[in-house]
């Protein structure tokens, strides 16, 4: 068993060297197998220049590294922004629209305001133009006829034309004679000595009150009448 098995390895060791030398000459093995180093000189650019190992080539721009939901944000906001600048543009326009229209609508009430004044104004006077004419009658009939009779009516329709053109200006008078009296309308300047039951009436009127509207003009000048034991009192 010994032998045979030392016959076979002998016979294997032959058949291998056989083997061996039937490689071709380029192709034999020089020396043990080696591992073989692969170095990647390529460099990831993320600045665009030309890097090591390599030129950047003119007019061509590398991948864009950013991811897609980060350029999509970006155009969003970019939108966003262009269009809070039209609308902070058309608000712009709008109020200055706003603010011219509202200068042209101020100056046209203040026109119609003091168009207004100036007929009511002239309407007043040219209604006092009568009373003026009465007065100028009644003094050249005055002079001219020399009768009391004359003078008072004149003086009458004098009186009359002034109180209608007051009238026609809104004034109305304030009735006194014979009136409780009123601290809010009259203005008692005088008091006289009257029965229990005339006590706080207005006795005589000096000068008409007028008003305007609701806007007292001027009070009423009238005399109160007053009891004796209230006289009395107040002395």
């Amino acid at each position: 068993m010994k032998f045979f098995s030392r016959e076979n390895k002998k016979r294997d060791m032959t058949e291998r060297e056989t083997a061996d030398s039937d490689w071709p000459e380029e192709l034999e093995p020089e020396e043990p197998a080696r591992r073989i180093r692969v170095n990647d000189r390529r460099r990831i650019n993320l600045s665009g220049d030309a890097g090591e190992g390599g030129e950047s080539e003119a007019g061509q721009s590398g991948p864009s590294l950013k991811p897609t939901f980060v350029e999509e944000l970006e155009a969003r906001t970019r939108a966003a922004e262009q269009k809070a600048a039209d609308v902070q543009a058309r608000f712009e326009q709008v109020r200055a629209e706003l603010k011219r229209e509202t200068d042209e609508l101020r100056q046209r009430l203040a026109r119609t305001s003091d168009e207004r004044v100036a007929r009511e104004k002239a309407d007043f006077i040219a209604s006092l133009l009568p009373v003026l004419d009465n007065l100028r009658r009644a003094v050249e009939a005055a002079e001219g006829v020399g009768t009391k009779g004359v003078l008072l009516d004149g003086l009458r329709g004098t009186i009359s034309g002034f109180e209608s053109a007051v009238a026609q200006a809104g004034a109305e008078p304030i009735e006194a004679e014979g009136q409780p009296f009123d601290p809010e309308i009259h203005e008692a300047v005088d008091t006289v000595e009257v029965e229990p039951e005339r006590e706080g009436m207005v006795t005589e009127q000096y000068s008409r009150g007028y008003r305007l509207g609701n806007q007292l003009l001027r009070p009423a000048r009238v005399q109160v009448g007053r009891s004796r034991g209230t006289a009395q009192a107040a002395k």
